[in-house]
């Protein structure tokens, strides 16, 4: 045990479970670095090799490995075997149903939550000539991006942003299309070549967000974490999550949803954004909703089953079978 000057035991560091990617551990770093500004206590690192890691080294499809989840359990096994404090995830990666035995403690200041381009010769979309290769690994992308109807073949990607910028770099891929957040908080946005806006493409629920979990029994830390938590990106993410827990109910099809928190005439108002596509990006069901930020939950769960009703549900299913309803 260490004491302070004062002779008095000194706590441990939290211990911060994270992903061995670069962009993992920059963003772990983060939250360890408002662990020690606002909480005042030290952080230290703790390196988890997840499934979803080892499927990217590997080449598999991320929907073949179990899509985004694969990049959680391992974090949240290490903390339910007291291996770690807490564990930092890129937001949009967490499944919407609970775990059992971890609460969701923190989500700090939300990162610009659009998509971007990185393209040879600092093209734009719209610039690209038809049938310029453009590499996502992303249905919710790939959709969006056949729906722009610019004649683009949009083929899959794996691999960090290293790998996918080299891609371009080598001229294998004409671009590729990227979270802005990971960009940013790699220090990389001068490689940006336009930051698409969400009336072209509509992130995924929860991006440029960081959730922060730990065990919830442990009152302690999540009174601490609390700390951490900002009032926006909470109420922002909790829409746009309970608009995929509601869609993923009873659709199959891409979704993109985005929320903001903005000033209205009587207070503060959320406004919510979202899309469902058939994959080839033809069809596709598209919807908004406002509220209350302490409504984040309904506002976001009432929009879905709107766009449920629409036939969001639908659109996954072949051409025929849809013609045939």
């Amino acid at each position: 045990m260490t004491t302070d000057a004062a002779g008095l035991p000194t706590p441990r560091p939290i211990r911060v479970g994270t992903r061995r990617s670069l962009l993992a551990t920059t963003q772990s770093g983060t939250v360890a670095e408002l662990i020690r500004t606002r909480l005042g206590r030290e952080a230290e690192l703790v390196e988890v090799t997840t499934e979803g890691d080892r499927s990217q080294a590997d080449g598999t499809p991320l929907a073949a490995a179990g899509g985004t989840g694969v990049f959680v359990g391992a974090l949240r096994d290490a903390l339910l075997r007291g291996e770690v404090d807490l564990a930092v995830h890129s937001l949009k990666d967490l499944p919407t149903y609970p775990q059992e035995g971890i609460a969701l403690a923190a989500i700090p200041g939300r990162e610009d939550p659009r998509d971007v381009v990185v393209a040879r010769d600092g093209l734009t979309l719209g610039e690209l000539p038809p049938g310029s290769r453009v590499g996502t690994g992303s249905p919710r992308r790939a959709a969006q991006l056949l729906a722009l109807g610019l004649g683009l073949e949009i083929s899959p990607i794996r691999g960090n942003v290293d790998t996918r910028i080299g891609k371009v770099r080598s001229g294998e891929y004409d671009a590729v299309v990227l979270a802005r957040a990971g960009l940013a908080r790699l220090g990389r946005l001068d490689e940006v070549t336009e930051v698409l806006d969400p009336l072209q493409m509509l992130p995924a629920p929860g991006q440029g967000a960081l959730g922060v979990e730990c065990r919830a029994d442990d009152a302690q830390l999540l009174a601490e974490l609390r700390e951490l938590d900002d009032d926006h990106a909470r109420a922002a993410v909790t829409a746009e999550r309970a608009v995929l827990a509601t869609l993923e109910g009873g659709c199959a099809a891409p979704i993109g949803a985005l929320a903001d928190v903005v000033e209205g005439e009587d207070g503060n108002e959320i406004w919510v954004r979202a899309v469902a596509l058939s994959l080839d990006g033809s069809l596709s069901v598209r919807m908004s909703a406002t509220g209350a930020p302490a409504d984040a939950e309904g506002v976001g769960s009432r929009l879905a089953s709107e766009m449920l009703a629409d036939g969001a549900g639908r659109l996954a299913e072949p051409a025929d079978k849809r013609q045939d309803a």
